[in-house]
């Protein structure tokens, strides 16, 4: 390619980026937001999301699930995001010592429980955490603590029993917290920690043993991305979760107020 060419070429990569930036904040103006939320609230915001754009006509609302840890590397590495709704406060602080959300929207929304569920095909379901030592229990499904925070909340909890080294040859880690209940739903593994709300989801072959003691009431934060591109619609997601609207549609999915 001479000289020329090379110029030519360039001149038109220009002209297209800018024929692209334009089109995008066009679509950006249109009211069109993108919510990164939690795996284990993909059922409730999904309600969310339709009742919102049935009350706010003209604005569309797009989810990307997965577990917190991985939306804030996502975010942070310049993924297009308006809302973040985390799975426990942690992640929220972090991405809020990042700098990547707005503080001043910040908010619990709702609250959770961590429970050992087992498969219904079991024989009978466990009595305490101390069962998963036993021979016949060789599986056990959980988030990786590092980017799930019901991992998280599972490790503290067995660590506080004493139990954490011991399981670990068991363990078979997931990438978030419905990736575990489908492990057990399968039945794949002989037990999994996921959140209570997700196990009614999947009463049919999940049964829910007990509520996991040492876990505490898992949060759940929402705000605005420091980086989105249509604050007020985001503002006004944010306001219609924490409402009353929200709060119904929420319960409704088995969530605790904040």
């Amino acid at each position: 390619m001479n000289q020329r060419s090379r110029l030519l070429a360039h001149a038109l990569m220009r002209v297209l980026a800018l024929a692209l930036g334009c089109v995008f904040a066009a679509t950006a103006s249109a009211g069109q937001i993108t919510v990164s939320a939690a795996a284990s609230l993909q059922d409730a915001m999904r309600a969310i999301g339709g009742a919102f754009e049935s009350a706010h006509p003209g604005v569309k609302v797009d989810f990307n699930f997965a577990a917190s840890g991985l939306l804030l590397a996502q975010i942070a590495h310049g993924a297009p995001a308006d809302v973040f709704a985390s799975a426990d406060r942690q992640t929220m602080d972090r991405a809020q010592a990042q700098h990547l959300i707005a503080p001043a929207t910040r908010a619990d929304f709702a609250s959770n429980t961590l429970v050992l569920v087992s498969p219904r095909s079991r024989a009978a379901p466990f009595q305490a955490l101390a069962d998963l030592r036993r021979a016949d229990v060789r599986r056990i499904a959980l988030g990786t603590p590092a980017s799930v925070p019901a991992g998280h909340y599972a490790q503290a909890a067995l660590e506080r029993a004493g139990l954490w080294a011991g399981l670990a040859p068991k363990f078979v880690y997931a990438d978030n917290v419905r990736q575990t209940l489908n492990y057990v739903s399968r039945g794949e593994v002989d037990a999994g920690f996921v959140y209570r709300t997700d196990a009614g989801a999947d009463a049919a072959t999940v049964r829910i043993d007990f509520t996991v003691p040492g876990a505490g009431v898992v949060h759940y934060p929402i705000a605005r991305v420091a980086a989105s591109r249509d604050a007020p619609d985001a503002d006004a997601f944010i306001a219609f979760v924490t409402g009353a609207q929200g709060r119904a549609l929420l319960a409704a999915h088995g969530f605790t107020p904040p």
